[in-house]
């Protein structure tokens, strides 16, 4: 199961997940579309950001993004986004999920949220860290001890 399922498509299952769950569970907040989109979109433009920084900053240091891959990293970004957070990819899908849950107007979507931050950690991030700690081995640990895992 460890980095088997690309990061994308678990964010997007999270996201399906917690629109059925939306559609059929009662509970959802009184905001007016207009409301929901604006907000919901703000979100979404900060999660998209957020994950364009990342994945620009491993261009510029023309490593891999394949986060199905991480053994195949040639360098250890620790620049740019990167000197706030280890994981702004996975960040910003979370705050995409974020963005959708505030559109779906339903409080406990956000629990997809936490689903895919718990799933992240022990199945990708986990990992993708026992492999930098492989390649890059001081530098990573001392960058880990600098930089927080998601903020």
């Amino acid at each position: 199961m460890d980095n088997r399922i690309p990061p994308p498509l678990v964010a997007t299952l999270f996201g399906l997940l917690a629109w059925f769950a939306a559609r059929h569970l009662p509970g959802t907040l009184e905001l007016t579309l207009e409301w929901r989109i604006g907000l919901a979109l703000l979100v979404l433009l900060a999660g998209v950001a957020v994950c364009l920084a990342g994945v620009l900053s491993f261009r510029h240091a023309r490593t891999t993004v394949n986060p199905l891959k991480p053994e195949t990293a040639s360098a250890l970004v620790s620049s740019g986004v990167y000197r706030y957070t280890r994981n702004p990819m996975y960040l910003g899908f979370a705050t995409v999920l974020i963005a959708w849950s505030i559109f779906l107007a339903w409080p406990p979507a956000l629990l997809g949220v936490l689903g895919f931050v718990i799933y992240m950690n022990r199945f990708q991030i986990g990992p993708e860290e026992r492999a930098l700690a492989s390649l890059f081995g001081r530098e990573f640990a001392q960058y880990c001890k600098q930089v927080r895992r998601w903020l």
